[in-house]
């Protein structure tokens, strides 16, 4: 597949097109956020609420109802790991988790609440209530999540110049035929829970301030939306992606892995956020830079395209006004 045939079907992914939808919804319900009620705009993994010395996360997953009926212990148990990954990706730590499951009888019920309690003891997050109806016409699943976060990572804070790190954990398998990347199913708890606090730490530390949780967008995406939020353009090595060995390169950025971020780093800080990954046996590297141009390239052995313009159509819509003087700039 040539590079210019990459983006095109990354643009016309499904991923893509889900995050897509997510404009019309900010702007419905752009009057039910008022000033200074969150301390970021709508747009992140979490919404963050300023709390004493720290913040409040929230957030919430809903599962697509094919995957629910297809899958639906593992269904389960993703709905509560994607949001454990979503506190992780703005620096946090989770508290708890509630659930609200309709489906079609008890029966249907089991496996994806089974699903849910085994996600929940390997994490080691609490799932403190929710809502159930098991007299629908089929089976739907939305999971809710609480965390806490000392320090933010934020879509919001990247910075012109700095390095796009993908960290993902490689140690898995795909849950065919669907393109998740499963390395959580069958690892220790232990490391589980190690990994993700590799998220906070960072922040706390101030070796980060921007990170985002790779979602069905894949990786490419995701580093799109974070890029988007922070009113940037990026220049994106397809080669440099970390991949499992033998996947081919499109079935891979439209991957949806258990553990995976895009983080933007200050140069001189790149190695150390990589070496605290690699202590993890984590995939880290640098695929690409970040810049003003409001525009993102792809890359690869010599060869470049232009994947997305934000000037010319959003992806979701969320990024920050530009002032003159920062057009200008651009």
């Amino acid at each position: 597949m040539t590079l210019q045939a990459l983006a095109e079907q990354l643009r016309a992914s499904r991923g893509f097109a889900h995050k897509r939808d997510i404009e019309p919804v900010v702007n419905a319900l752009a009057s039910a956020l008022p000033a200074g009620a969150t301390a970021l705009p709508n747009g992140d993994d979490c919404a963050a609420i300023a709390d004493g010395d720290g913040y409040l996360l929230f957030a919430i997953e809903g599962l697509l109802n094919e995957f629910v009926a297809a899958e639906p212990w593992f269904a389960g148990y993703s709905s509560v790991m994607v949001n454990i990954s979503d506190v992780a990706a703005m620096g946090g730590r989770p508290l708890a988790v509630v659930d609200a499951l309709w489906s079609a009888g008890q029966q249907q019920a089991a496996p994806v609440l089974e699903g849910m309690a085994a996600a929940a003891a390997a994490y080691g997050v609490p799932i403190v209530g929710g809502h159930s109806n098991t007299r629908n016409d089929r089976d739907q699943l939305a999971v809710a999540i609480v965390g806490r976060a000392q320090r933010l990572l934020t879509s919001f804070d990247a910075r012109r110049d700095e390095l796009l790190l993908m960290a993902v954990d490689l140690r898995g398998h795909y849950r065919e035929p669907n393109p998740f990347w499963d390395a959580s199913t069958a690892a220790p708890a232990a490391r589980l829970r190690a990994d993700l606090a590799v998220l906070p730490a960072l922040a706390e530390e101030g070796l980060c301030r921007a990170a985002k949780d790779i979602s069905m967008a894949g990786a490419v995406g995701t580093a799109l939306m974070l890029l988007e939020c922070s009113g940037l353009g990026a220049m994106i090595d397809v080669g440099a992606i970390p991949c499992p060995p033998g996947v081919a390169p499109l079935r891979w950025l439209t991957s949806f892995p258990s553990y995976g971020f895009i983080l933007s780093v200050q140069p001189a800080r790149a190695a150390t956020v990589q070496s605290r990954f690699a202590v993890r046996d984590i995939a880290c590297a640098v695929i690409g830079r970040t810049d003003a141009t409001h525009r993102v390239h792809l890359r690869d052995a010599g060869d470049e395209v232009l994947l997305w313009d934000f000037e010319a159509s959003p992806l979701i819509g969320c990024a920050p006004a530009r002032s003159t003087e920062s057009a200008d700039v651009a």
